[in-house]
């Protein structure tokens, strides 16, 4: 790698002086907190861009602290032409929030079939509080109806 190149992924996620960047990609993925790597996914999907793909690990897993390891956060990263780039961190799933709270393993391959567990307005109510932050559009009253749609879809009846 050139002495220009190691700078520039010095720079990373830092104002550059020279000119406006232009975005070379966009980059989606799921990884499990803290254990970000360069094996794949996020190795092959940052190394076509030719992102430096250590610091985004080091940077994602120190992000992610906060969250028991292994929960699956969705990462966006924008990468630009100068081998820069920017990310943004959601919240978990709500399928994995659904899991957590009704402490199931896994959900009706089947929907609409059976009933595989029960979960509470409260517990959909206190999900939705979490995901507002990524459904910045929706009311909670709208973020809360669409958690209550999920938890049908996997097989989950909503009790009061």
């Amino acid at each position: 790698m050139s002495g220009k190149g190691k700078g520039a992924a010095k720079a990373a996620g830092a104002a550059v002086a020279a000119g406006p960047k232009t975005i070379t990609g966009l980059i989606r993925l799921t990884v499990p907190a803290g254990k970000a790597a360069p094996a794949p996914p996020v190795g092959p999907a940052l190394g076509q861009k030719g992102l430096n793909l250590m610091e985004f690990c080091k940077a994602f897993n120190d992000e992610t602290k906060v969250y028991k390891e292994g929960v699956p956060i969705p990462v966006q990263i924008t990468a630009y032409s100068d081998r820069t780039f920017k990310y943004t961190t959601k919240k978990p799933p709500v399928q994995h929030m659904l899991k957590i709270a009704t402490g199931l393993e896994k959900f009706e391959s089947m929907p609409g079939k059976e009933v595989v567990g029960e979960i509470s307005i409260r517990a959909i109510y206190e999900i939705a509080k979490i995901k507002k932050a990524d459904m910045e559009q929706c009311t909670l009253e709208q973020c809360t109806s669409q958690i209550c749609a999920t938890a049908k879809n996997v097989g989950l009846k909503i009790v009061r």
